[in-house]
Formats: structure tokens, C-alpha cells, sequence
């Protein structure tokens, strides 16, 4: 059966997302690429990367996935739905290649990218863009990307499945919280850690039945 999950989503020690403002220089605030870097170092990322606990996460990133959900501000910065040659971030191969499907209050056509993605802009809440992003998996599991509030959305709503979230030893302060308003979650959802020499932890939520 399909399943609705988070994967290699990275937030702060006090659980923010991204950091801010966002802007074309600088994607994710002030926090630039510290959220990453764990990621840059495995395998996964690069064939110069190393394995291990890092790696074996990470390389579940697109394992088992038909649509991707994600919301207006991954797809780009502040003001990109007045720039009709907005494409997204990624060039014209992103890294999707599925059906992936942008929350937005300003739909417009569809983009068809090279590689099998093809990006669909809905204005549609978290229940009826999983109902649309569903039934264009095809039986796969439907990716939940991002960002902060989409996801915190999406597991407020009760929609998701698993999550894997990386949580990273650096204090942004400010940005774009997932945890806010989700009190007492581990009642709803199992919750596993595992540390890494890397030095995130990567916690695994899993819905009760």
C-alpha cells in the first residue's frame, strides 16, 4: 500500500528547516548549506563520499517513491511566481524524476522537466494534494519534501506514514520551525534515534496502527 513519507529532511538543534530571509543568493537564509553537509560527505551525495550510518539513510532518498509534495518556497525564492522563466533551483534534469507537485496560492501549468519530472502547482490543502499526488504514484509511496511548514502541515494533519528527520548540531534561532503546534506527537508516532560519528541524530518517526 502506498505510504506517505519524510526523507533526509535536515533541521537545527532547535528544530528549525531553514533559516531566513530566503532569497536567490541564499536558499536557505542565513542558515546556507550547514543543514547539509552531513549529506555531502556520503556516498550518496558523491562517489568520493563515505558509507556508513549517514550514507545507509541517505541512500533511502528516493527508494520506493512515485510523486513528491513540496512546498512554494523549495520550489523558489520569495517572488517566483512573477517570473515566468522561473524553472526552479535545479536546471532542467531535476533530481525528482517523478510527478512532483508544488503548493501554491498561485497554480499555473504544468512544467515538464527532462528526466520524468513534471512539476504541477496546486492551491489544494495537504488532504487533497496527497489525494492527487496518490493517485499519480501509481501505487509508490508519495514523498513529503518540504519545506518546514509543509512538512509540520502534513504530520499535524495526520498524513504521514514515516519520517526521517537529521538533526544537526547548530543553532539557527530563527527560520522556519517543524515541531511548533505538534505537542505530544509521540503519542501518534513511534519515535527511534540513531547517533552518527558524524555527530546528527537521525530520528525515524513511524505512525502508531
Amino acid at each position: 500500500m502506498s505510504r506517505t513519507r519524510v526523507h533526509n529532511f535536515a533541521i537545527s538543534l532547535d528544530g528549525f528547516g531553514s533559516g531566513e530571509p530566503q532569497s536567490l543568493e541564499a536558499p536557505f537564509g542565513h542558515a546556507g548549506q550547514r543543514l547539509h553537509e552531513w549529506m555531502f560527505a556520503t556516498r550518496f551525495w558523491g562517489p568520493d563520499g563515505a558509507t556508513g550510518v549517514d550514507d545507509a539513510f541517505a541512500q533511502q532518498h528516493g527508494a520506493g517513491f512515485g510523486a513528491e509534495i513540496m512546498g512554494a518556497h523549495k520550489f523558489g525564492p520569495p517572488g517566483w511566481q512573477d517570473d515566468p522563466a522561473w524553472r526552479g533551483w535545479w536546471g532542467e534534469d531535476p533530481p525528482f524524476h517523478t510527478p512532483t507537485f508544488v503548493l501554491t496560492h498561485r497554480p499555473h501549468e504544468p512544467l515538464e522537466m527532462e528526466g520524468g519530472t513534471t512539476f504541477h502547482f496546486l492551491d489544494a490543502s495537504p488532504a487533497e494534494a496527497l489525494e492527487v499526488a496518490r493517485e499519480a504514484a501509481g501505487g509508490l509511496d508519495v514523498r513529503i519534501g518540504g519545506g518546514a511548514t509543509v512538512v509540520r502541515d502534513f504530520l499535524a494533519a495526520g498524513l504521514v506514514d514515516h519520517a526521517h528527520l537529521v538533526v544537526v548540531p547548530v543553532v539557527l534561532g530563527r527560520g522556519s520551525r517543524v515541531w511548533d503546534g505538534l505537542e505530544a506527537l509521540e503519542d501518534t508516532y513511534a519515535v527511534e534515534s540513531v547517533a552518527s560519528p558524524s555527530g546528527v541524530t537521525h530520528l525515524t518517526l513511524t505512525r502508531r496502527s
